[in-house]
Protein backbone atom coordinates (compact mmCIF):
# COMPACT_ATOMS: atom_id res chain seq x y z
CA UNK A 1 0.00 0.00 0.00
CA UNK A 2 1.14 3.54 -0.67
CA UNK A 3 2.28 5.61 2.30
CA UNK A 4 0.72 8.91 3.19
CA UNK A 5 2.36 11.98 1.63
CA UNK A 6 3.53 14.42 4.37
CA UNK A 7 3.05 17.46 2.12
CA UNK A 8 -0.46 16.35 1.22
CA UNK A 9 -1.25 15.92 4.90
CA UNK A 10 0.00 19.39 5.62
CA UNK A 11 -2.22 20.88 2.94
CA UNK A 12 -5.15 18.88 4.23
CA UNK A 13 -4.61 20.21 7.73
CA UNK A 14 -4.44 23.78 6.42
CA UNK A 15 -7.72 23.30 4.59
CA UNK A 16 -9.30 21.82 7.68
CA UNK A 17 -8.29 24.89 9.67
CA UNK A 18 -9.82 27.24 7.11
CA UNK A 19 -13.09 25.31 7.07
CA UNK A 20 -13.27 24.96 10.84
CA UNK A 21 -12.87 28.71 11.15
CA UNK A 22 -16.08 29.17 9.21
CA UNK A 23 -18.04 27.59 12.04
CA UNK A 24 -18.37 30.83 13.98
CA UNK A 25 -21.41 32.92 14.75
CA UNK A 26 -23.96 32.65 11.95
CA UNK A 27 -23.90 36.39 11.46
CA UNK A 28 -20.20 36.42 10.60
CA UNK A 29 -18.85 35.81 7.09
CA UNK A 30 -15.31 34.63 6.45
CA UNK A 31 -13.37 35.52 3.31
CA UNK A 32 -11.92 32.17 2.26
CA UNK A 33 -9.38 33.88 0.00
CA UNK A 34 -7.55 35.57 2.90
CA UNK A 35 -5.33 34.06 5.55
CA UNK A 36 -6.50 35.05 9.02
CA UNK A 37 -5.69 33.64 12.44
CA UNK A 38 -7.84 30.80 13.63
CA UNK A 39 -9.18 30.73 17.17
CA UNK A 40 -9.87 27.13 18.15
CA UNK A 41 -12.43 26.88 20.95
CA UNK A 42 -12.77 23.12 20.84
CA UNK A 43 -10.37 20.56 22.40
CA UNK A 44 -7.31 20.12 20.16
CA UNK A 45 -6.21 16.92 21.89
CA UNK A 46 -8.59 14.04 21.03
CA UNK A 47 -7.47 12.21 24.17
CA UNK A 48 -8.93 14.98 26.34
CA UNK A 49 -12.39 14.05 25.11
CA UNK A 50 -11.92 10.33 25.60
CA UNK A 51 -12.92 7.84 22.92
CA UNK A 52 -16.23 6.39 21.90
CA UNK A 53 -16.82 3.04 20.28
CA UNK A 54 -13.77 1.90 18.30
CA UNK A 55 -14.73 0.06 15.12
CA UNK A 56 -12.20 -1.04 12.52
CA UNK A 57 -14.78 -0.54 9.75
CA UNK A 58 -14.54 3.24 10.30
CA UNK A 59 -10.71 3.39 10.38
CA UNK A 60 -9.35 6.08 7.98
CA UNK A 61 -6.27 4.03 7.06
CA UNK A 62 -8.46 1.04 6.14
CA UNK A 63 -10.57 3.41 4.08
CA UNK A 64 -7.50 4.49 2.13
CA UNK A 65 -6.42 0.90 1.51
CA UNK A 66 -9.83 -0.28 0.36
CA UNK A 67 -10.14 2.77 -1.87
CA UNK A 68 -6.86 1.92 -3.56
CA UNK A 69 -8.11 -1.61 -4.17
CA UNK A 70 -11.25 -0.27 -5.82
CA UNK A 71 -9.39 2.37 -7.84
CA UNK A 72 -6.93 -0.17 -9.25
CA UNK A 73 -9.78 -2.39 -10.44
CA UNK A 74 -11.74 0.54 -11.89
CA UNK A 75 -8.67 1.81 -13.74
CA UNK A 76 -8.30 -1.62 -15.35
CA UNK A 77 -12.02 -1.63 -16.16
CA UNK A 78 -11.87 1.79 -17.85
CA UNK A 79 -8.79 0.79 -19.83
CA UNK A 80 -10.55 -2.21 -21.38
CA UNK A 81 -11.85 -1.06 -24.79
CA UNK A 82 -12.83 -4.53 -25.98
CA UNK A 83 -16.22 -5.00 -27.63
CA UNK A 84 -18.52 -6.56 -25.10
CA UNK A 85 -22.20 -6.37 -24.35
CA UNK A 86 -24.04 -7.92 -21.45
CA UNK A 87 -22.96 -11.19 -19.87
CA UNK A 88 -26.23 -12.47 -18.48
CA UNK A 89 -25.85 -14.75 -15.46
CA UNK A 90 -28.52 -17.05 -14.13
CA UNK A 91 -29.97 -15.25 -11.06
CA UNK A 92 -29.58 -18.34 -8.88
CA UNK A 93 -25.91 -18.65 -9.87
CA UNK A 94 -25.30 -14.95 -9.25
CA UNK A 95 -27.04 -15.10 -5.88
CA UNK A 96 -24.90 -18.05 -4.87
CA UNK A 97 -21.73 -16.23 -5.91
CA UNK A 98 -22.82 -13.21 -3.86
CA UNK A 99 -23.60 -15.36 -0.81
CA UNK A 100 -20.18 -16.98 -1.02
CA UNK A 101 -18.64 -13.53 -0.47
CA UNK A 102 -20.63 -12.92 2.73
CA UNK A 103 -19.22 -13.49 6.18
CA UNK A 104 -20.78 -16.25 8.26
CA UNK A 105 -19.91 -14.43 11.48
CA UNK A 106 -23.04 -13.55 13.45
CA UNK A 107 -21.82 -13.10 17.05
CA UNK A 108 -19.25 -10.34 16.60
CA UNK A 109 -18.04 -7.87 14.00
CA UNK A 110 -16.18 -9.89 11.37
CA UNK A 111 -12.56 -9.07 10.62
CA UNK A 112 -11.98 -7.27 7.35
CA UNK A 113 -11.16 -9.63 4.47
CA UNK A 114 -9.39 -7.94 1.55
CA UNK A 115 -9.91 -10.92 -0.76
CA UNK A 116 -13.66 -10.78 -0.22
CA UNK A 117 -13.69 -7.07 -1.01
CA UNK A 118 -11.79 -7.74 -4.24
CA UNK A 119 -14.29 -10.47 -5.08
CA UNK A 120 -17.26 -8.15 -4.44
CA UNK A 121 -15.84 -5.43 -6.70
CA UNK A 122 -14.99 -7.91 -9.46
CA UNK A 123 -18.47 -9.42 -9.34
CA UNK A 124 -20.08 -5.97 -9.40
CA UNK A 125 -18.08 -4.82 -12.42
CA UNK A 126 -18.41 -8.05 -14.39
CA UNK A 127 -22.17 -8.55 -14.09
CA UNK A 128 -23.40 -5.11 -15.14
CA UNK A 129 -23.99 -3.45 -18.51
CA UNK A 130 -20.57 -2.50 -19.85
CA UNK A 131 -21.32 1.17 -20.48
CA UNK A 132 -17.71 2.05 -21.37
CA UNK A 133 -17.44 -0.59 -24.11
CA UNK A 134 -17.95 0.14 -27.85
CA UNK A 135 -20.40 -2.77 -27.78
CA UNK A 136 -22.81 -0.84 -25.57
CA UNK A 137 -25.44 0.90 -27.70
CA UNK A 138 -28.61 0.03 -25.84
CA UNK A 139 -29.78 2.54 -23.24
CA UNK A 140 -29.92 6.24 -22.47
CA UNK A 141 -27.56 6.17 -19.53
CA UNK A 142 -23.87 6.46 -20.29
CA UNK A 143 -20.42 5.80 -19.09
CA UNK A 144 -19.52 8.72 -16.85
CA UNK A 145 -16.68 11.17 -17.15
CA UNK A 146 -14.30 9.51 -14.63
CA UNK A 147 -13.85 12.70 -12.62
CA UNK A 148 -17.61 12.73 -11.99
CA UNK A 149 -17.21 9.29 -10.40
CA UNK A 150 -14.51 10.65 -8.14
CA UNK A 151 -16.73 13.50 -6.99
CA UNK A 152 -19.63 11.08 -6.46
CA UNK A 153 -17.26 9.00 -4.31
CA UNK A 154 -16.49 12.09 -2.22
CA UNK A 155 -20.21 12.83 -1.89
CA UNK A 156 -20.86 9.31 -0.62
CA UNK A 157 -18.23 9.63 2.10
CA UNK A 158 -18.99 13.15 3.35
CA UNK A 159 -22.73 12.33 3.09
CA UNK A 160 -24.34 15.77 2.92
CA UNK A 161 -28.10 15.56 2.21
CA UNK A 162 -28.77 18.40 -0.19
CA UNK A 163 -32.31 19.62 0.36
CA UNK A 164 -31.25 22.13 3.00
CA UNK A 165 -28.36 24.59 2.98
CA UNK A 166 -27.26 23.91 6.54
CA UNK A 167 -26.69 20.23 5.69
CA UNK A 168 -24.94 20.74 2.35
CA UNK A 169 -23.65 24.25 1.88
CA UNK A 170 -21.51 23.88 -1.24
CA UNK A 171 -24.05 21.70 -3.13
CA UNK A 172 -26.79 24.23 -2.53
CA UNK A 173 -24.57 27.12 -3.55
CA UNK A 174 -23.41 25.48 -6.77
CA UNK A 175 -26.96 24.42 -7.59
CA UNK A 176 -27.65 28.14 -7.99
CA UNK A 177 -24.47 28.55 -10.01
CA UNK A 178 -25.35 25.71 -12.40
CA UNK A 179 -28.90 26.99 -12.72
CA UNK A 180 -27.54 30.34 -13.91
CA UNK A 181 -25.01 28.70 -16.22
CA UNK A 182 -27.57 26.49 -17.94
CA UNK A 183 -30.27 29.14 -18.05
CA UNK A 184 -28.02 31.04 -20.45
CA UNK A 185 -29.00 28.36 -22.97
CA UNK A 186 -32.69 28.30 -21.97
CA UNK A 187 -33.16 32.08 -22.03
CA UNK A 188 -35.48 32.82 -19.11
CA UNK A 189 -35.45 36.03 -17.07
CA UNK A 190 -32.45 35.53 -14.69
CA UNK A 191 -34.34 37.24 -11.87
CA UNK A 192 -37.51 35.14 -12.17
CA UNK A 193 -36.55 31.56 -13.00
CA UNK A 194 -35.43 28.81 -10.62
CA UNK A 195 -34.09 25.25 -10.67
CA UNK A 196 -34.23 22.32 -8.26
CA UNK A 197 -32.57 18.93 -8.52
CA UNK A 198 -34.53 15.69 -8.26
CA UNK A 199 -33.65 12.01 -8.23
CA UNK A 200 -34.56 11.21 -11.80
CA UNK A 201 -36.68 12.54 -14.64
CA UNK A 202 -39.78 10.67 -13.54
CA UNK A 203 -39.81 12.56 -10.25
CA UNK A 204 -39.11 15.84 -12.03
CA UNK A 205 -42.05 15.29 -14.40
CA UNK A 206 -44.33 14.47 -11.48
CA UNK A 207 -43.20 17.58 -9.58
CA UNK A 208 -43.73 19.86 -12.58
CA UNK A 209 -47.19 18.42 -13.20
CA UNK A 210 -48.09 18.98 -9.54
CA UNK A 211 -47.05 22.63 -9.84
CA UNK A 212 -49.11 22.95 -13.03
CA UNK A 213 -52.17 21.35 -11.46
CA UNK A 214 -52.01 23.38 -8.27
CA UNK A 215 -51.63 26.63 -10.17
CA UNK A 216 -54.31 25.95 -12.78
CA UNK A 217 -56.72 24.13 -10.44
CA UNK A 218 -56.61 25.95 -7.07
CA UNK A 219 -57.96 23.91 -4.18
CA UNK A 220 -56.96 20.52 -5.57
CA UNK A 221 -53.98 20.17 -3.23
CA UNK A 222 -56.00 20.63 -0.05
CA UNK A 223 -59.41 19.28 -1.07
CA UNK A 224 -58.57 16.73 -3.75
CA UNK A 225 -60.98 15.95 -6.54
CA UNK A 226 -63.93 17.22 -4.52
CA UNK A 227 -62.69 20.75 -5.20
CA UNK A 228 -63.82 20.28 -8.80
CA UNK A 229 -67.16 18.61 -8.14
CA UNK A 230 -69.57 19.54 -10.89
CA UNK A 231 -66.79 20.88 -13.12
CA UNK A 232 -65.07 19.27 -16.13
CA UNK A 233 -62.59 16.50 -15.30
CA UNK A 234 -58.93 17.66 -15.21
CA UNK A 235 -56.76 16.32 -18.03
CA UNK A 236 -53.22 16.49 -19.38
CA UNK A 237 -52.38 16.67 -23.10
CA UNK A 238 -49.37 14.62 -24.23
CA UNK A 239 -47.80 13.22 -27.38
CA UNK A 240 -49.03 9.74 -28.29
CA UNK A 241 -45.73 8.12 -27.26
CA UNK A 242 -45.02 10.24 -24.18
CA UNK A 243 -42.70 8.69 -21.58
CA UNK A 244 -44.53 6.34 -19.24
CA UNK A 245 -43.57 8.49 -16.24
CA UNK A 246 -46.08 11.12 -17.34
CA UNK A 247 -48.88 8.55 -17.54
CA UNK A 248 -47.77 7.23 -14.16
CA UNK A 249 -47.81 10.76 -12.73
CA UNK A 250 -51.41 11.21 -13.89
CA UNK A 251 -52.37 8.18 -11.83
CA UNK A 252 -50.35 9.26 -8.80
CA UNK A 253 -51.91 12.74 -8.87
CA UNK A 254 -55.46 11.43 -9.00
CA UNK A 255 -55.97 12.79 -12.51
CA UNK A 256 -56.21 9.28 -13.92
CA UNK A 257 -54.47 7.80 -16.93
CA UNK A 258 -57.78 7.82 -18.78
CA UNK A 259 -57.66 11.63 -18.65
CA UNK A 260 -54.52 11.79 -20.78
CA UNK A 261 -55.36 13.43 -24.08
CA UNK A 262 -52.95 11.76 -26.51
CA UNK A 263 -52.12 14.07 -29.39
CA UNK A 264 -51.43 12.41 -32.78
CA UNK A 265 -47.86 12.24 -34.10
CA UNK A 266 -46.52 13.00 -37.54
CA UNK A 267 -44.19 10.79 -39.57
CA UNK A 268 -41.16 12.04 -37.60
CA UNK A 269 -42.61 11.01 -34.24
CA UNK A 270 -43.44 14.60 -33.22
CA UNK A 271 -46.74 16.01 -32.02
CA UNK A 272 -48.60 16.91 -35.22
CA UNK A 273 -49.61 20.56 -35.01
CA UNK A 274 -52.35 20.14 -37.61
CA UNK A 275 -54.06 17.58 -35.35
CA UNK A 276 -53.23 19.03 -31.93
CA UNK A 277 -55.84 21.79 -31.81
CA UNK A 278 -58.72 19.53 -33.02
CA UNK A 279 -57.71 16.93 -30.41
CA UNK A 280 -57.86 19.53 -27.63
CA UNK A 281 -61.23 20.77 -28.86
CA UNK A 282 -62.54 17.19 -28.91
CA UNK A 283 -61.36 16.71 -25.31
CA UNK A 284 -63.23 19.84 -24.29
CA UNK A 285 -66.41 18.44 -25.83
CA UNK A 286 -65.88 15.30 -23.75
CA UNK A 287 -66.07 17.41 -20.58
CA UNK A 288 -62.31 17.42 -20.01
CA UNK A 289 -60.40 20.49 -18.79
CA UNK A 290 -56.85 20.23 -20.07
CA UNK A 291 -54.61 22.26 -17.75
CA UNK A 292 -51.18 21.16 -18.95
CA UNK A 293 -49.52 20.27 -22.24
CA UNK A 294 -46.41 18.04 -22.14
CA UNK A 295 -43.93 18.21 -25.02
CA UNK A 296 -40.94 15.93 -25.57
CA UNK A 297 -37.43 17.08 -26.35
CA UNK A 298 -35.85 13.78 -27.35
CA UNK A 299 -38.60 11.18 -26.97
CA UNK A 300 -37.56 7.87 -25.44
CA UNK A 301 -38.68 5.75 -28.38
CA UNK A 302 -37.08 7.48 -31.38
CA UNK A 303 -35.51 10.65 -29.96
CA UNK A 304 -38.03 13.00 -31.59
CA UNK A 305 -38.24 16.69 -30.68
CA UNK A 306 -41.73 18.17 -30.57
CA UNK A 307 -42.23 21.65 -32.12
CA UNK A 308 -41.91 23.51 -28.82
CA UNK A 309 -42.25 26.98 -30.31
CA UNK A 310 -45.58 26.19 -31.98
CA UNK A 311 -46.85 24.25 -28.97
CA UNK A 312 -46.02 27.25 -26.76
CA UNK A 313 -48.32 29.38 -28.90
CA UNK A 314 -51.09 26.80 -28.59
CA UNK A 315 -50.57 26.60 -24.82
CA UNK A 316 -50.77 30.37 -24.46
CA UNK A 317 -53.92 30.49 -26.56
CA UNK A 318 -55.67 27.93 -24.34
CA UNK A 319 -54.14 29.01 -20.99
CA UNK A 320 -52.22 25.75 -20.54
CA UNK A 321 -49.03 25.12 -18.58
CA UNK A 322 -46.36 23.95 -21.04
CA UNK A 323 -43.98 21.38 -19.58
CA UNK A 324 -41.10 20.08 -21.69
CA UNK A 325 -39.77 16.62 -20.88
CA UNK A 326 -36.21 17.15 -22.04
CA UNK A 327 -34.79 14.39 -19.85
CA UNK A 328 -32.82 13.09 -22.80
CA UNK A 329 -32.58 15.91 -25.31
CA UNK A 330 -32.30 19.11 -23.26
CA UNK A 331 -28.53 18.63 -23.19
CA UNK A 332 -28.44 19.59 -26.88
CA UNK A 333 -28.92 23.16 -25.65
CA UNK A 334 -25.21 23.37 -24.81
CA UNK A 335 -24.31 22.79 -28.49
CA UNK A 336 -24.38 25.78 -30.79
CA UNK A 337 -25.12 23.55 -33.77
CA UNK A 338 -27.87 21.48 -32.16
CA UNK A 339 -29.81 23.78 -29.81
CA UNK A 340 -32.14 24.86 -32.61
CA UNK A 341 -33.99 21.58 -32.04
CA UNK A 342 -35.34 23.13 -28.82
CA UNK A 343 -36.40 26.41 -30.39
CA UNK A 344 -39.09 28.02 -28.23
CA UNK A 345 -37.86 26.49 -24.96
CA UNK A 346 -37.77 30.01 -23.48
CA UNK A 347 -41.59 30.04 -23.77
CA UNK A 348 -42.11 26.86 -21.71
CA UNK A 349 -43.21 26.95 -18.07
CA UNK A 350 -41.01 24.08 -16.89
CA UNK A 351 -38.29 21.78 -18.19
CA UNK A 352 -36.96 18.40 -17.09
CA UNK A 353 -33.26 17.89 -17.85
CA UNK A 354 -31.37 14.68 -16.99
CA UNK A 355 -27.64 15.29 -16.60
CA UNK A 356 -27.10 11.54 -16.11
CA UNK A 357 -28.02 11.00 -19.74
CA UNK A 358 -26.16 13.28 -22.12
CA UNK A 359 -24.12 15.22 -19.60
CA UNK A 360 -22.38 11.95 -18.68
CA UNK A 361 -22.52 12.02 -14.87
CA UNK A 362 -23.61 9.27 -12.44
CA UNK A 363 -27.32 8.66 -12.05
CA UNK A 364 -29.43 10.17 -10.79
CA UNK A 365 -28.82 13.81 -11.56
CA UNK A 366 -31.93 15.57 -12.82
CA UNK A 367 -32.63 19.28 -12.94
CA UNK A 368 -36.14 20.70 -12.98
CA UNK A 369 -36.31 24.28 -14.28
CA UNK A 370 -39.23 26.69 -13.81
CA UNK A 371 -39.67 29.90 -15.79
CA UNK A 372 -41.34 31.48 -12.72
CA UNK A 373 -39.82 30.75 -9.31
CA UNK A 374 -43.14 31.58 -7.62
CA UNK A 375 -44.82 28.77 -9.56
CA UNK A 376 -42.21 26.31 -8.27
CA UNK A 377 -43.51 26.79 -4.73
CA UNK A 378 -47.00 25.62 -5.69
CA UNK A 379 -45.99 21.96 -6.20
CA UNK A 380 -45.98 21.26 -2.45
CA UNK A 381 -47.82 23.31 0.15
CA UNK A 382 -46.90 22.04 3.58
CA UNK A 383 -45.55 23.05 6.94
CA UNK A 384 -43.13 20.95 8.97
CA UNK A 385 -41.39 22.60 11.90
CA UNK A 386 -38.58 20.03 11.97
CA UNK A 387 -37.26 21.11 8.56
CA UNK A 388 -38.95 24.29 7.34
CA UNK A 389 -37.79 27.43 9.16
CA UNK A 390 -40.40 29.86 10.40
CA UNK A 391 -37.97 32.77 10.12
CA UNK A 392 -36.21 32.62 6.74
CA UNK A 393 -32.71 34.08 6.41
CA UNK A 394 -29.93 34.23 3.82
CA UNK A 395 -29.18 30.54 4.39
CA UNK A 396 -32.68 29.09 4.21
CA UNK A 397 -33.20 31.06 1.00
CA UNK A 398 -31.04 28.36 -0.59
CA UNK A 399 -33.13 25.47 0.74
CA UNK A 400 -34.91 23.39 -1.89
CA UNK A 401 -36.77 21.03 0.45
CA UNK A 402 -40.01 22.94 0.06
CA UNK A 403 -39.90 22.69 -3.72
CA UNK A 404 -39.28 18.99 -4.27
CA UNK A 405 -40.64 15.69 -3.04
CA UNK A 406 -37.45 14.56 -1.34
CA UNK A 407 -36.43 15.54 2.15
CA UNK A 408 -33.15 13.64 1.94
CA UNK A 409 -31.50 13.63 -1.48
CA UNK A 410 -27.99 13.18 -2.75
CA UNK A 411 -25.90 16.27 -3.57
CA UNK A 412 -26.19 15.20 -7.21
CA UNK A 413 -25.34 18.59 -8.67
CA UNK A 414 -21.75 18.24 -7.41
CA UNK A 415 -20.75 15.85 -10.19
CA UNK A 416 -22.05 18.12 -12.94
CA UNK A 417 -20.71 21.33 -11.42
CA UNK A 418 -17.26 19.83 -10.88
CA UNK A 419 -16.99 18.84 -14.55
CA UNK A 420 -18.31 22.25 -15.63
CA UNK A 421 -15.86 23.97 -13.29
CA UNK A 422 -12.88 21.93 -14.51
CA UNK A 423 -13.59 21.59 -18.24
CA UNK A 424 -16.30 24.09 -19.16
CA UNK A 425 -19.25 23.49 -21.51
CA UNK A 426 -17.12 22.49 -24.52
CA UNK A 427 -16.53 19.01 -23.06
CA UNK A 428 -20.25 18.28 -23.22
CA UNK A 429 -20.86 20.01 -26.55
CA UNK A 430 -18.05 18.14 -28.32
CA UNK A 431 -19.16 14.72 -27.12
CA UNK A 432 -22.86 15.36 -27.84
CA UNK A 433 -22.09 16.62 -31.34
CA UNK A 434 -19.91 13.58 -32.03
CA UNK A 435 -22.62 11.16 -30.85
CA UNK A 436 -25.28 12.84 -33.00
CA UNK A 437 -22.99 12.83 -36.05
CA UNK A 438 -22.16 9.16 -35.42
CA UNK A 439 -25.88 8.35 -35.35
CA UNK A 440 -26.33 10.12 -38.70
CA UNK A 441 -23.54 7.94 -40.09
CA UNK A 442 -25.24 4.83 -38.71
CA UNK A 443 -28.48 5.89 -40.39
CA UNK A 444 -26.64 6.24 -43.72
CA UNK A 445 -25.17 2.76 -43.30
CA UNK A 446 -28.59 1.22 -42.66
CA UNK A 447 -30.11 2.94 -45.68
CA UNK A 448 -27.69 1.34 -48.15
CA UNK A 449 -28.07 -2.18 -46.75
CA UNK A 450 -30.72 -3.94 -48.92
CA UNK A 451 -31.92 -6.22 -46.11
CA UNK A 452 -32.33 -3.43 -43.54
CA UNK A 453 -34.79 -0.56 -43.25
CA UNK A 454 -34.49 2.67 -41.28
CA UNK A 455 -37.65 3.47 -39.33
CA UNK A 456 -36.91 7.21 -39.10
CA UNK A 457 -34.21 9.79 -39.60
CA UNK A 458 -32.48 10.41 -36.27
CA UNK A 459 -32.73 13.85 -34.67
CA UNK A 460 -30.11 13.20 -32.02
CA UNK A 461 -28.34 10.00 -30.93
CA UNK A 462 -31.18 7.43 -31.12
CA UNK A 463 -31.71 5.29 -34.23
CA UNK A 464 -34.41 2.68 -34.82
CA UNK A 465 -34.23 0.22 -37.72
CA UNK A 466 -35.28 -3.30 -38.71
CA UNK A 467 -33.66 -6.33 -40.28
CA UNK A 468 -36.13 -6.96 -43.11
CA UNK A 469 -34.82 -9.30 -45.83
CA UNK A 470 -36.88 -9.89 -48.95
CA UNK A 471 -39.31 -12.74 -48.79
CA UNK A 472 -40.12 -12.45 -45.09
CA UNK A 473 -43.84 -12.35 -44.37
CA UNK A 474 -45.16 -9.08 -42.94
CA UNK A 475 -46.54 -10.78 -39.84
CA UNK A 476 -43.07 -12.24 -39.08
CA UNK A 477 -41.22 -8.92 -38.98
CA UNK A 478 -42.22 -8.04 -35.41
CA UNK A 479 -41.29 -11.41 -33.95
CA UNK A 480 -38.00 -11.55 -35.86
CA UNK A 481 -36.76 -8.22 -34.43
CA UNK A 482 -37.44 -9.38 -30.88
CA UNK A 483 -35.71 -12.71 -31.49
CA UNK A 484 -32.69 -10.96 -33.02
CA UNK A 485 -32.39 -8.55 -30.12
CA UNK A 486 -32.54 -11.35 -27.57
CA UNK A 487 -30.00 -13.47 -29.46
CA UNK A 488 -27.56 -10.59 -29.87
CA UNK A 489 -27.87 -9.82 -26.17
CA UNK A 490 -27.16 -13.42 -25.19
CA UNK A 491 -24.08 -13.61 -27.42
CA UNK A 492 -22.56 -10.85 -25.31
CA UNK A 493 -20.74 -8.85 -27.99
CA UNK A 494 -23.24 -6.01 -28.32
CA UNK A 495 -26.02 -4.63 -26.15
CA UNK A 496 -28.90 -2.98 -28.03
CA UNK A 497 -32.54 -2.33 -27.17
CA UNK A 498 -35.85 -2.58 -29.02
CA UNK A 499 -39.00 -0.51 -29.26
CA UNK A 500 -42.35 -0.78 -31.01
CA UNK A 501 -42.78 1.81 -33.76
CA UNK A 502 -46.26 1.92 -35.29
CA UNK A 503 -47.02 -1.34 -33.51
CA UNK A 504 -44.08 -3.26 -35.00
CA UNK A 505 -40.86 -4.00 -33.11
CA UNK A 506 -37.68 -2.24 -34.23
CA UNK A 507 -34.08 -2.58 -33.16
CA UNK A 508 -32.86 0.52 -31.32
CA UNK A 509 -29.39 1.88 -30.71
CA UNK A 510 -28.51 4.80 -28.47
CA UNK A 511 -25.04 6.21 -29.06
CA UNK A 512 -23.67 7.27 -25.68
CA UNK A 513 -20.01 6.28 -25.94
CA UNK A 514 -17.61 8.58 -27.80
CA UNK A 515 -15.25 5.64 -28.38
CA UNK A 516 -17.75 4.00 -30.74
CA UNK A 517 -17.00 4.46 -34.45
CA UNK A 518 -18.96 3.80 -37.64
CA UNK A 519 -16.92 0.62 -38.01
CA UNK A 520 -18.25 -0.68 -34.69
CA UNK A 521 -21.76 -0.09 -36.00
CA UNK A 522 -20.96 -2.01 -39.19
CA UNK A 523 -19.80 -4.90 -37.01
CA UNK A 524 -23.15 -4.75 -35.21
CA UNK A 525 -25.02 -4.80 -38.53
CA UNK A 526 -23.05 -7.89 -39.59
CA UNK A 527 -23.91 -9.66 -36.34
CA UNK A 528 -27.59 -8.75 -36.68
CA UNK A 529 -27.65 -10.05 -40.26
CA UNK A 530 -25.90 -13.29 -39.30
CA UNK A 531 -28.26 -13.76 -36.35
CA UNK A 532 -31.34 -13.04 -38.45
CA UNK A 533 -30.29 -15.51 -41.15
CA UNK A 534 -29.69 -18.21 -38.55
CA UNK A 535 -33.08 -17.63 -36.96
CA UNK A 536 -34.88 -17.72 -40.31
CA UNK A 537 -32.98 -20.85 -41.32
CA UNK A 538 -33.90 -22.59 -38.07
CA UNK A 539 -37.55 -21.65 -38.53
CA UNK A 540 -37.56 -22.89 -42.15
CA UNK A 541 -36.00 -26.16 -41.03
CA UNK A 542 -38.60 -26.60 -38.31
CA UNK A 543 -41.43 -26.02 -40.81
CA UNK A 544 -40.12 -28.67 -43.23
CA UNK A 545 -39.36 -31.25 -40.54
Amino acid sequence: MKSFCPSACSKSQDSAQIVSAHHTNVGQHRDFTKETPVTESRPTDPASAGSGLLLEAFDPQLFRETSETALAKLEKHLSDLSIRGLELTDPATLSQAAKSLMTTEREKVAAFDEEKLAGIIDLYIRTGIQVHSPGYMGRQFSGVVPLAGVIDFVSSVVNQPASFYEAAQLPNAVERIMADELNRFIGWDPARFTMVTTSGGSLANLTALLAARNQKLPGYWSEGGSALRGQPRPAIAVGADVHYSVARAAGVMGIGEAQLVRLPLNGRGQICMADARPALEAAERQNLKVFCLVASAGSTSVGAFDPIDELAGLARERDLWLHVDGAHGASLLVSETLREKLRGIDKADSLTWDAHKMMFVPAPCTMLFYRDKEASRTAFRQKASYVFDEEPDIYTAYDSGGKNFECTKRPMIMTLWSLWAMYGPALFAEKIEYLCQLTEEAHAIVRVEPDFEAVHRPEANILCFRYHPTGIRKEEVHRLQIAIRNSVKLRGNFFISKVNVDGVAALRVVMMNHQITAEHFRMLISEIRRTGQELLSEEAGAETA
